[in-house]
């Protein structure tokens, strides 16, 4: 296992982790929304530990904040990581198991923010529907190489975003106290994240191309495809 992020004691602990139960993990920084970066990481990923069978590209920030509110600087951010960081990664890594020809497997982690639409999320909602429709385009061009693609849609699950999503239009110590409340709503729901791994597992055996994950995510899928009418209408209220 190899794993990447921008904060690297907090790579370096989940590599700890990882390999307690399973062969020696490896952990890098690297910052996903640099192009150049996640190719370079690529590169050094085939030839320290070979082309990977499974490529998970987790790495996500949370906002909040309308349209109106959300700056350019903010929109810039949040689709930085969440969008590109994606598109980078999906290149460099698609691109090796492409040239090995021997298949392999995508799992983009997108949200049920991805066809949950709320005015109070209006960039982060928008950064996840394109990860959602760049993994439907990815996984009918990739089936040609034997490459699957599966897109995770997470609702409310405890993990750190939480504490360190940022929030429009708010002072320093209102961003703070909404990130305290998040983080305590989010611990109060219990959803770990650990099912979240199982499922992304389950749809790695199985080929399953969109799995939502928390009851929520699948009751907002269900109704997205049933009434999306319903959902825009739900999409005015204030959540923050």
């Amino acid at each position: 296992m190899v794993v990447c992020d921008l904060d690297l004691a907090a790579a370096e602990r989940t590599a700890e982790l990882a390999s307690l139960i399973g062969p020696k993990a490896h952990a890098y920084r690297v910052d996903v929304s640099d192009g150049a970066a996640m190719d370079a990481f690529a590169q050094t990923v085939a030839a320290e530990h070979g082309v990977p069978d499974v490529m998970v590209n987790n790495a996500g920030i949370g906002h909040s904040g309308t349209f109106l509110q959300t700056t350019e600087k903010e929109w810039q951010r949040v689709l930085d990581v969440n969008l590109w960081g994606v598109i980078h990664g999906c290149r460099a890594f698609g691109t090796l198991m492409a040239d090995r020809g021997q298949g392999g497997h995508i799992v983009n982690v997108s949200s049920a923010a991805a066809y949950l639409p709320s005015k109070a999320l209006t960039a982060y909602a928008t950064s996840k529907a394109a990860v959602f429709m760049l993994s439907d385009c990815l996984r009918a061009e990739f089936v040609g190489h034997g490459i699957g693609v599966s897109t995770i849609c997470p609702g409310i699950v405890n993990t750190n975003i939480t504490r360190t999503s940022t929030f429009s239009a708010t002072t320093s110590t209102e961003q703070a106290a909404k990130q305290a409340r998040a983080a305590k709503l989010y611990a109060r729901r219990g959803f770990p994240p650990e099912k979240v791994a199982s499922a992304i597992l389950t749809a790695v055996r199985t080929g399953r191309p969109v799995v939502p994950v928390t009851p929520e995510a699948k009751v907002a899928r269900f109704l997205s495809r049933l009434s999306p009418g319903l959902l825009r209408l739900a999409a005015r209220l204030n959540l923050t």
